[in-house]
C-alpha cells in the first residue's frame, strides 16, 4: 500500500480507530513546515493517483518531487521504493530493485517504526532469495523496538511463508503478549489455529480481531462460517450422546 498522508500513535482513538494524523496537525504543519509540508503530501497523493492508474514513471517523478520538498519525509522514500519495487516485476529489471531496496532503507533512516516499509523490504529480500537478511532485518526491528507487536507479526508471516507454522505463531503469541487486542495479530494466529484444526480457539481469535476492527468483511463471513461449523457439530455430538442414554428397547 502506499502512502499519501501519515497516521501517528498520537492521532489514534480506542483501538481499531484512527484518525488521519493531517486532520489533527494540519495547522502544525502550516507553522512548522511551511508549503514544504504540504507541496510533500500533495506530491505524494498525485503520485498514489498515477501509481494506481499504472502510470509508474510519471508517478516516481511525483515523489521524487516530494522528497525535494521534504527530504524528511519517510512516506516519500517508502513510495518511491513501492513503485521501484513493482517496476523491477513488470519491466523485470535487476536494477529496479536495487533501487527499491536503497529507497526503502532510506525512509527506514527517517521512520524506524514504519511498518509498511519493514514489511515491503521484508518481502523484497525474500523475493530476490535473500531469505536471512530478511529476517535479519525484521529480527533487528524486534530487538530495536521490544514493544512493538507490529514487529513481531511481520516475523511471523515471514515465517509462516517460509513454512515454519510453529516459529509463526510463538511470534504471534509475542506480539499478543504486548498487545492482547491487536487485530492483526489476532487473525493471523486465528489462521494459524484454525489451519492446525483447533477451530474453537481460532474462532475466539476472529471474534477478538472483529472487535477492534470491524471493516474486515472476509473475516467476518469466516466467523459465521466457523460458529455454524461449531454448532453444527456440537448438536450432533449431542444427538449422539443422547442416542447412547436412551434405554436399548427404545432403539429401532
Amino acid at each position: 500500500m502506499l502512502r499519501s498522508t501519515r497516521t501517528s500513535a498520537a492521532a489514534t482513538g480506542r483501538r481499531g480507530s484512527v484518525v488521519p494524523a493531517s486532520a489533527l496537525v494540519g495547522a502544525a504543519l502550516l507553522l512548522a513546515a511551511g508549503c514544504g509540508g504540504l507541496t510533500s503530501q500533495g506530491r505524494n497523493a498525485e503520485g498514489v493517483r498515477l501509481f494506481q492508474q499504472a502510470r509508474y514513471h510519471e508517478a516516481l517523478r511525483e515523489f521524487q518531487e516530494a522528497t525535494y520538498a521534504n527530504k524528511d519525509d519517510p512516506d516519500a522514500y517508502y513510495n518511491l521504493a513501492r513503485t521501484f519495487h513493482r517496476l523491477g516485476a513488470v519491466e523485470n529489471n535487476p536494477s529496479h530493485f536495487d533501487q527499491a531496496e536503497q529507497f526503502y532503507h532510506m525512509c527506514l533512516d527517517r521512520d524506524e517504526g514504519h511498518v509498511d516499509c519493514y514489511r515491503a523490504l521484508a518481502v523484497l529480500l525474500a523475493e530476490r532469495g535473500r531469505m536471512e537478511d530478511a529476517f535479519r532485518l525484521l529480527e533487528g526491528w524486534a530487538s530495536r523496538q521490544p514493544n512493538s507487536p507490529d514487529a513481531r507479526i511481520e516475523l511471523a508471516r515471514l515465517s509462516a511463508e517460509y513454512g515454519d507454522r510453529v516459529a509463526a505463531k510463538e511470534h504471534l503469541l509475542a506480539a499478543l503478549g504486548i498487545d492482547p487486542y491487536h487485530d492483526r495479530a489476532n487473525k493471523a494466529l486465528g489462521k494459524i489455529r484454525e489451519d492446525l484444526g483447533d477451530y474453537s480457539q481460532a474462532l475466539a481469535n476472529y471474534e477478538r480481531s472483529l472487535e477492534q476492527n470491524q471493516f474486515q468483511p472476509d473475516l467476518a463471513a469466516r466467523v459465521a462460517t466457523l460458529r455454524s461449523s461449531l454448532r453444527t457439530s456440537a448438536d450432533a455430538t449431542g444427538d449422539a450422546t443422547r442416542l447412547v442414554d436412551r434405554p436399548a428397547e427404545t432403539l429401532r
